[in-house]
């Protein structure tokens, strides 16, 4: 048997999944407190700001596009969806492995099915990941029965697809809402510049933003990993709308600072101001630039354009959940390297889970017209996802 080809990023990949073991011996061994920089002043820090929060949104284009082809019957967008829709899968399935390393107690997290607390919004949001999991697991599965000829199944799962897409469009609104509905209840902690009654709000606006951001950005991707055409046509659609919800969003923000009169705060030398920033820049280029067909004809652009979206959501959640709360807990946090470890760990083990599944599974629609020029080379970094 031949063993695979040793390069750079599969030295960097086994090194980010060796940490990660070592991590998760710390975490189990001794605890939160013994692996983190945690406390009671400052319990929440980079696995719910980036594991869940960043997880749940990045993984939010699954019913971002099932919205787009099925309900709002757009069918050009249908050859990108099952893509959308194995990422949003593995990335609800790792928010789970995440909230397993954050909780305290993660052997109860199996509680929530039994012990009901409705006026909580922590039991509906562990409601939410636990129904949509389920949903998006459904939606994936005709792509496993058409991989092993199983056509009765099938016909099954065809039968009931049209309220599967529905209950995970309104689980998924529900949820990516109800991660902002969490910091209503801390007015007093989270800086003004992030709290605001409709959170919820603009958490779901940003997730619906990201999502779009995320398909283009696995668009990208996947046709220079698996030699295949890019869909400019399709992904440059979604650009155009992307650009909207950037604006939207964006108007909305700032419309909330205008009534809250917090703008002055703007002013101020302080870290949430420059973070504030950097959010909101990483943002703004995006919704201009995307506004130009120019942009939107380059896919190099319309990657870039992707990119600095997933990290201006990125820096909001982690602002949200982390920056905004520092100043009230009148404490400092800065991830312990076993934190940072685990997270690495858990976004690479997600981009070798889709390469492995999308090399053994029909995920793509076959390809129609000649290879776009640069995808039959392997991107570079996408090497480490076949070893």
């Amino acid at each position: 048997m031949r063993l695979p080809k040793m390069t750079l990023w599969r030295v960097i990949f086994a090194a980010i999944l060796i940490s990660g073991i070592c991590a998760t011996y710390l975490r189990v061994m001794y605890g939160l407190g013994g692996s983190t920089n945690l406390s009671d002043r400052f319990p929440w820090g980079l696995w719910i700001g980036f594991d869940v929060m960043c997880g749940v949104g990045l993984a939010s284009g699954g019913f971002t596009l099932v919205a787009v082809v099925h309900i709002f019957n757009i069918e050009r967008y249908k050859p990108i969806l099952r893509p959308a829709i194995l990422t949003a899968f593995l990335g609800y399935l790792f928010v789970v492995v995440g909230l397993m390393y954050d909780l305290g107690r993660p052997d109860r997290i199996w509680h929530p099915l039994v012990m009901w607390n409705p006026h909580s919004v922590m039991f509906e949001v562990a409601w939410c990941v636990m129904l949509y999991t389920t949903v998006l697991f459904l939606e994936f599965l005709p792509v496993v029965l058409e991989r092993f000829g199983w056509s009765r199944p099938l016909e099954w799962i065809h039968k009931i697809s049209v309220p599967l897409m529905i209950l995970g469009i309104l689980l998924s609104t529900l949820h990516q809402s109800s991660l902002g509905s969490l910091f209503l209840i801390v007015p007093a902690k989270l800086y003004p510049l992030w709290y605001t009654p409709i959170l919820p709000l603009q958490f779901f606006i940003s997730a619906v933003a990201v999502g779009l951001a995320m398909t283009i950005f696995e668009s990208w991707h996947s046709s220079r990993a698996f030699g295949r055409a890019l869909e400019l046509p399709l992904v440059a659609g979604l650009a155009q709308i992307l650009a909207v919800v950037l604006s939207v969003y964006l108007w909305l923000r700032f419309l909330d600072l205008s009534h809250r009169h917090v703008l002055a705060l703007l002013t101020r030398n302080r870290v949430e101001t420059w973070l504030f920033g950097l959010e909101i820049a990483l943002m703004l280029a995006p919704a201009v630039l995307l506004y130009s067909a120019r942009i939107r004809r380059r896919p190099g652009a319309l990657y870039g354009c992707a990119v600095m979206v997933v990290f201006g959501f990125i820096a909001n959640r982690l602002n949200v959940g982390t920056t905004g709360l520092e100043a009230g807990s009148g404490t400092h946090y800065i991830p312990k390297w076993s934190e940072i470890a685990v997270t690495l760990s858990i976004v690479a083990v997600g981009f070798a889970a889709f390469r492995a599944i999308a090399s053994y599974f029909p995920v793509f629609e076959p390809v129609d017209g000649p290879v776009h020029k640069e995808g039959a080379e392997i991107l570079e970094g996408s090497e480490v996802l076949s070893a």
